[in-house]
């Protein structure tokens, strides 16, 4: 009877010193979940020197063969761990995962020093390419990773063979926000983020509102130092696109409230001979929160043969 009563204060206190971590730590514990996750489906966390930069980058082989190289871009604020769905399932479907953190951003290095601007962070992104012996690869980018990929095209195409941006940044359009928004300081200031990035965000609890901007409050700078370099439009692309010669999938959150569908149609129809799929029912996070149909279309693209030409399409989720 002692022994089984030992046991079980062992077991109590386990469970309490979880509890007690996870209220304190709940963002460093959703990381420890999610690289397991990640390990679990094959994925290695790396890191490489490249461009002056240590980088840190997730990478993914195919089950079977070497598989066509597909590197992933992030966005703002945001790191590798942003494709956490979409990389095993591209992994899955044949392709060879590369998913770099961009400077400033995740694991990489912060250099002090940095504008944090679009061609900063493209210089960076083919210096990481370079030093990994990638000297071509399918290219995907998210929000302002989309820009950066879009840029690095337009410079160095000889690097990309097919390029697909997901709710891409890149060309002016009227917003009504500021770095503001992304850098919120305020339970309220979180929810208005929230909203602009789904259409169904999920409601958070206090504790993890706390630990959100803590997080947030330290990485700042980074994130309003970006914004402000592509605020000031040397980068914007509204008059290069044309000069994309590259197939091109353009996929869109039909409800992307942060950069609304206007914008993607304007890159389709400026990219000559590109493709528009239509995620129907979701928002800026589709690649997250509608990985599968995501998924499914970067796939169909990427596997065409001959290459898609101006095909639109509409994929919808299980809700929708």
């Amino acid at each position: 009877m002692k022994i089984v009563l030992r046991v079980l204060l062992v077991v109590l206190i386990i469970v309490a010193i979880a509890g007690l971590t996870f209220y304190f730590n709940p963002l460093w514990v959703g990381d420890q979940i999610t690289s397991f996750q990640l390990w679990r489906a094959g994925v290695k966390s790396e890191y490489v020197e490249a461009g002056g930069y240590r980088l840190h980058y997730f990478e993914a082989k195919p089950t079977h063969g070497d598989g066509a190289p597909l590197l992933l871009i992030h966005g703002l604020g945001a790191r590798g761990e942003d494709w956490r769905a979409m990389i095993p399932a591209m992994a899955a479907r044949g392709f060879h995962v590369y998913v770099p953190d961009l400077p400033g951003y995740g694991r990489s290095s912060k250099p002090k020093d940095a504008d944090y601007s679009i061609s900063m962070e493209e210089r960076a992104v083919v210096a990481f390419a370079q030093a990994i012996h990638l000297p071509h690869a399918f290219v995907g980018g998210w929000s302002m990773g989309g820009w950066v990929a879009m840029k690095m095209t337009l410079d160095h195409p000889e690097m990309v063979n097919r390029l697909v941006v997901y709710d891409s940044a890149g060309i002016y359009f009227p917003a009504d926000f500021g770095s503001e928004l992304f850098v919120p300081t305020n339970a309220p200031a979180i929810a208005r983020l929230m909203k602009m990035l789904s259409p169904h965000p999920k409601p958070i609890p206090e504790f993890v509102e706390r630990a959100v901007l803590r997080k947030i409050a330290h990485n700042s700078w980074v994130v309003v130092r970006s914004v402000s370099a592509m605020a000031n439009g040397r980068d914007l692309l509204d008059f290069r696109l044309e000069n994309i010669h590259q197939p091109t999938l353009v996929v869109w959150g039909s409800a992307d409230e942060l950069i609304p569908l206007e914008v993607g149609k304007r890159i389709h129809e400026s990219i000559p001979n590109s493709s528009l799929s239509l995620i129907k029912g979701c928002g800026h996070l589709a690649p997250l929160e509608c990985w599968q149909p995501v998924a499914e279309a970067t796939d169909e693209f990427l596997r065409a043969q001959p290459p898609m030409q101006r095909v639109e399409k509409t994929f919808f989720t299980s809700g929708n």
